[in-house]
């Protein structure tokens, strides 16, 4: 029996999943540090990863991945209070929203938070800042657009030429306008990109990286000392949304990096990675129960009631988007072709647009109701979006820990009953 069928019998078990939960998200806590694990075997002693809150803003999960010795980049105020009440330090976090106001940038720098500078309106600010703070502590860089192009989905691309981040390298006479503002603040340590997201090839990741790694250089021989101390990479690794194979891994990364920009690889520079969907994606799933089945223009129906609310980038890009499903029985066993027909199916949420789908025309094994969906990879982005968390009274989260023999469920969130919703107007 595999760990996620194991998770299914537990929580039927332990009745967390029955007639009355309609939706369930899982983080497996054991396999997330797994990852974590794996990416500091991937890359030498003088990277520090950072997690993107942004991709699972849940306070248990940010402290098992502080536990685990992954620091935190968050992209919001709200991000920046949930990662402290994960019990982060400021000395661990870097905020790198584009949107900064006067007072998020003061907080950053009287409290020691390291950030990224995203334009000149901006540098400005910061001027103005470090004369009240010239003792801070917070390692402030530049986020740099390299301007090398997109890639598969132009909505994760934000490396293009007319992308909203960063500082422009290629424009005009910029790259000589940031060597000159680096020469002319000596706390400016860091210089930041972050070349793509999903839908992006290592090596256009990795292009970008070489770009910022060379005006680091280009900098400081200009200045003649190594000011620039710290290169930071971004995130942005893919995820293999079509099976339980993790590739590209880290490994490929940091191999594809290493023939890239070996000087990443010395011990000149600290390297700050900011990886996000790719350590909690295929650490979550959601459990929803099929409600209703139908046959229409002869296609097989299941409604469930996981959907748009919370499988928001599939229901609208399902392209850039598709996830997958397996069924299982109301007792929790895997549905397969050997045990059941396989039909045509669309899995549908319970949202009241005809777009509301999971997925479309798949060769599934034959849901009925009362059956149980299981969407696969789902630990980022989805269940666990802290701008989603409040907007889902009806879908309870939990984390499971443990040998695949003795898991243990422990819930984060609970989900609140049509009439409890009622009641607390």
């Amino acid at each position: 029996m595999s760990r996620k069928q194991n998770i299914i019998a537990s929580a039927i078990k332990a009745k967390i999943i029955d007639q009355d939960l309609t939706a369930v998200g899982v983080m497996d806590l054991d396999a997330l540090k797994k990852t974590v694990d794996d990416v500091y075997q991937a890359f030498p002693a003088n990277f520090f990863h950072t997690f993107a809150v942004k991709a699972n803003a849940l306070v248990q999960v940010l402290s098992s991945l502080r536990e685990s010795g992954m620091g935190a980049e968050v992209a919001s105020p709200g991000e920046l209070m949930i990662a402290r009440a994960a019990g982060y330090n400021t000395a661990d976090i870097i905020f790198d929203s584009p949107a900064k106001t006067v007072q998020d940038l003061r907080t950053c720098i009287e409290n020691d938070i390291s950030i990224n500078i995203d334009n000149l309106q901006e540098l400005a600010r910061v001027d103005r800042l470090i004369r009240d703070f010239p003792d801070t502590k917070s390692v402030i860089g530049f986020r740099v657009n390299p301007q090398i192009g997109a890639g598969k989905i132009g909505s994760t691309s934000t490396a293009t030429a007319t992308s909203k981040f960063g500082y422009a390298l290629v424009d005009g006479d910029n790259r000589q306008r940031l060597i000159e503002i680096y020469q002319a603040r000596p706390w400016l340590k860091s210089i930041h990109t972050h070349t793509g997201s999903q839908g992006c090839e290592l090596t256009l990741m990795a292009n970008g990286v070489k770009i910022i790694t060379e005006l680091a250089e280009e900098i400081n021989e200009f200045i003649g000392s190594q000011q620039v101390t710290r290169l930071d990479i971004g995130g942005g690794l893919p995820v293999n949304f079509s099976s339980d194979e993790i590739k590209p891994s880290f490994k490929d990364y940091a191999e594809v990096l290493k023939a890239e920009v070996p000087l990443l690889f010395t011990d000149k520079y600290q390297v700050k990675t900011e990886f996000g969907r790719a350590i909690v994606a295929k650490n979550g799933v959601i459990i929803t129960r099929v409600e209703y089945t139908k046959n229409s223009g002869g296609r097989h129906i299941a409604t469930t009631h996981a959907g748009a609310q919370i499988l928001t980038r599939t229901a609208f890009l399902p392209k850039s988007w598709p996830i997958r499903v397996t069924g299982y029985t109301a007792r929790g066993e895997e549905k397969t072709e050997k045990n059941s027909e396989v039909v045509t199916t669309d899995v549908a949420g319970p949202c009241c647009f005809a777009g509301d789908l999971i997925c479309v025309e798949q060769s599934l094994p034959k849901l009925e109701a009362n059956d149980y969906v299981m969407v696969h990879d789902t630990g980022g982005y989805y269940f666990t979006n802290h701008f989603d968390y409040n907007s889902l009274p009806r879908v309870a989260i939990y984390t499971i820990s443990g040998a695949d023999d003795d898991l243990t469920i422990d819930c984060i969130r609970a989900a609140q009953s049509l009439e409890s919703v009622l009641n607390n107007m």
